[in-house]
């Protein structure tokens, strides 16, 4: 499954505004799947680095562990309130636990510094974004996958 340079090389123009969006905001909402195959919202924080994107998670955490018997995972970068709202964007794929204690280190911060924690790649999917045109007529859908590239769709 590829990276999110994987991502940036083949849809540059989508991967910046998938990047801009996760940026613009500390807290985001990662959706994995509990062991009965219901789904669990958590909230988390990622950061993109070395061409990936990561999320850390407390020790032994629902989400890790989810994310460590199934790493299939949703995350949603939040949005602003109307009017104020600038658009959302959302990536899927599967997670892939990191164990490296440099990496750990590095990616949690102050999360490692205070014990034991988890670290995840996360492999793309499916990358999309949403918003509005400039005169508020049109919802605006970009979507990319490693298969089927980018697509737009628009709607009224």
């Amino acid at each position: 499954m590829p990276s999110f340079a994987t991502f940036s090389e083949q849809a540059p123009d989508l991967a910046a505004a998938v990047a801009r969006r996760l940026q613009s905001r500390k807290h985001h909402t990662l959706a994995t799947l509990r062991g009965d195959g219901a789904p669990r919202l958590s909230g988390t924080e990622c950061v993109l680095r070395h061409g990936e994107l990561w999320i850390g998670s407390m020790w032994q955490a629902r989400k890790a562990l989810d994310l460590q018997r199934d790493g299939r995972y949703a995350l949603h970068s939040g949005s602003e309130d109307p009017p104020a709202w600038t658009g959302d964007a959302k990536v899927a794929g599967v997670a892939d636990e990191v164990t490296d204690p440099v990496l750990i280190a590095e990616l949690n911060g102050e999360a490692a510094a205070g014990g034991p924690s988890h670290l995840f790649r996360l492999d793309i999917a499916e990358a999309s974004t949403v918003h509005v045109d400039e005169a508020a007529k049109l919802l605006i859908i970009e979507v990319w996958t490693p298969a089927g590239g980018v697509r737009r769709i628009e709607r009224t």
